[in-house]
């Protein structure tokens, strides 16, 4: 028996067809790439928009010997610790979310945060030392004693201000300006253009970053929200509502 042969020629295709064929890979790549930009771009709205920084007279911030940020009202009934890199991302965008309902909640006397903030994203930074000197503006705004200066000056410093990892940051006359828009006194001012808590802060800083460390089994990572010893999840969005009920 001869070997049997297909003898079936495929026809080119037409051009006709070819077009259309293209045009539907066009569009649907069009489809795709608007879908995966709204995914990536999508950002959840910021809770209780519109109130801004804590602003009550009553609020107080005490800059605590190891460090550490209290702010808040002296009878509040919940205290909580954030740990912060003034780079992160994610530490900006969760005070873009909840930083005006965390502040809603320290005027009405309802919570204490205790800010634990951090600089192992020095490095990151394009002057290699933004974080440390940021963590130093905010001790010197927060040892200048007022609760809504120093809200104000943190919630820019986390937002609206916060440089990303690698770009232009600030440079401490900048700082500066902006515990001046806060109204910070003059004294302040000068305490953050000086540097004068520059060592001090990369010192508590690191420690800040042993005590997280440690708290989280050796996976050190920020925001990173603390009932006591309880982790929060910041990914749940009532997480500060049920924390304050």
């Amino acid at each position: 028996m001869s070997e049997s042969r297909s003898n079936y020629t495929p026809r080119p295709m037409s051009s006709k067809t070819t077009y259309a064929l293209g045009a539907v890979a066009v569009v649907l790549i069009a489809v795709i790439v608007v879908l995966a930009t709204r995914g990536g771009h999508e950002e959840a709205s910021a809770r209780n928009d519109g109130y801004g920084s804590a602003h009550d007279p009553g609020v107080h911030v005490v800059l605590e010997p190891d460090g550490s940020i209290l702010l808040g009202k002296p009878d509040a009934p919940k205290t909580i610790d954030i740990f912060e890199d003034p780079i992160c991302p994610g530490c900006g965008n969760m005070e873009r979310i909840y930083g005006q309902e965390i502040a809603q909640k320290i005027d009405e006397g309802k919570l204490t945060v205790r800010y634990r903030l951090v600089n192992f994203l020095d490095a990151r930074s394009r002057s290699k030392d933004y974080s440390s000197r940021a963590v130093a503006a905010n001790q010197c705004v927060a040892e200048g004693g007022s609760g809504p200066v120093y809200s104000k000056f943190h919630t820019e410093l986390f937002t609206t201000k916060r440089p990303s990892e690698g770009g232009a940051d600030l440079d401490n006359s900048e700082l500066a300006a902006l515990a001046r828009a806060a109204d910070a006194p003059e004294s302040v001012l000068q305490c953050i253009s000086s540097g004068a808590k520059i060592d001090a802060a990369k010192a508590s800083a690191t420690a800040m970053t042993d005590a997280l460390d440690a708290a989280l089994n050796g996976s050190a990572a920020t925001p990173a929200v603390f009932d006591g010893k309880t982790k929060i999840d910041v990914n749940k969005q009532d997480w500060v509502d049920v924390l304050t009920r």
